[in-house]
């Protein structure tokens, strides 16, 4: 029944890329709430989330992965981004993703960045975003998350508040860390958003030490840590690449998430005049794929594999994130892959890894 279930699924698939030519007819912030719309609405009827379940969802023994204490069903998890409030983990749930990363939240409400400041570059299958940390705060998040009914693993992606100077920036990853702690299974600590002013500045060692040994001791404090991360980007050199390490290292903090979006222009087939029309923003989508594989690679080999690695940039196909696994990422994230894929990406990255697995 469950085969007969799936085999359709290349069909949808092949449906989607139709169906998206219409989706990007609408303004990307606008379809995308339309579209959740919808899935939500699919969701709340049984027999249509029995059915998408079965349908997007691949298990097998050899896809699940154990990190941190936490069984993930397959290593195939949705970045930050996409869900910044919590609003719709349940719904996405069905879609086969083996965890969901939340986010990136801020302490205190705030509806970022003026509009548009969502853009499509279809001829490189990438988007230009300055959301700038839209959300309704940690609060909200963390309220939504307790009423979840999926038992799907959520990760929070913490920030600060664009108003907040960077001298006062602990105050509001402690708060969201507080808020959050008792409903996520890991965290995030963004500090590589090119979005909020300044605070790439962060990713600075001394600043970045400071904020993660706080938050490690907080973590401690509240007697069940839970794995502790950083989200870096792409734009970082070898040098600032070998402070990272060194900061794994000194804090004891669980891992990596590499990379952010990039704000690198350069090698893009869509017309320069048009791009810089789009203006600045984070660039992500196919474009990063490459430089995101050589950071991971450089982190891994630099530190010996000490640590783990989320990876995310570029992640469209099973190859894409093989490259990644085999460059020393343990798990990987889709967004951008997910726009241009369609709801069929983490099914088929996971059979594309169990085919791998099984030759």
């Amino acid at each position: 029944m469950l085969k007969n279930i799936q085999a359709p699924l290349s069909i949808f698939a092949r449906m989607y890329k139709l169906v998206r030519n219409i989706l990007f007819s609408v303004p990307p912030e606008e379809v995308h709430y339309i579209v959740m719309g919808w899935l939500r609405r699919v969701y709340r009827i049984a027999p249509l989330r029995w059915l998408l379940r079965n349908m997007y969802t691949l298990k097998h023994p050899s896809l699940e992965r154990e990190l941190w204490g936490i069984r993930f069903p397959n290593p195939v998890g949705l970045a930050a981004g996409f869900d910044k409030d919590a609003r719709w983990v349940d719904e996405l749930s069905c879609l086969g993703f083996g965890f969901v990363e939340i986010g990136t939240v801020t302490p205190r409400p705030q509806p970022g960045n003026d509009k548009p400041r969502l853009f499509r570059l279809p001829a490189d299958e990438a988007l230009i975003n300055r959301m700038g940390f839209n959300n309704q705060g940690s609060e909200v998040a963390a309220q939504r998350l307790r009423h979840k009914k999926e038992n799907i693993i959520v990760g929070g992606n913490i920030g600060k508040n664009k108003v907040t100077p960077n001298e006062n920036a602990l105050a509001d990853y402690e708060a969201c860390f507080k808020d959050l702690y008792e409903v996520v299974d890991y965290f995030v600590v963004n500090v590589s958003s090119p979005n909020t002013p300044g605070l790439r500045e962060l990713q600075d060692k001394g600043p970045l030490m400071h904020i993660l040994n706080r938050l490690k001791q907080l973590n401690e404090q509240m007697g069940n840590p839970k794995p502790l991360l950083l989200k870096i980007a792409p734009d970082l050199t070898d040098s600032q690449l070998d402070d990272i390490v060194e900061i794994v290292s000194s804090t004891g903090i669980q891992g990596i998430v590499a990379t952010n979006t990039t704000i690198d222009r350069s090698k893009l087939l869509t017309p320069k005049a048009e791009v810089e029309a789009i203006g600045a923003g984070g660039l992500s989508g196919k474009p990063l794929r490459q430089r995101a594989t050589e950071v991971i690679r450089y982190l891994h080999n630099k530190s010996g594999g000490s640590f783990p690695i989320i990876a995310v940039g570029g992640i469209y196909t099973a190859k894409d994130a093989q490259e990644k696994l085999e460059a020393g990422a343990v798990l990987v994230q889709v967004y951008t892959g997910f726009i241009y894929e369609g709801p069929a990406i983490a099914r088929h990255i996971c059979k594309g890894i169990l085919d791998k697995n099984n030759k």
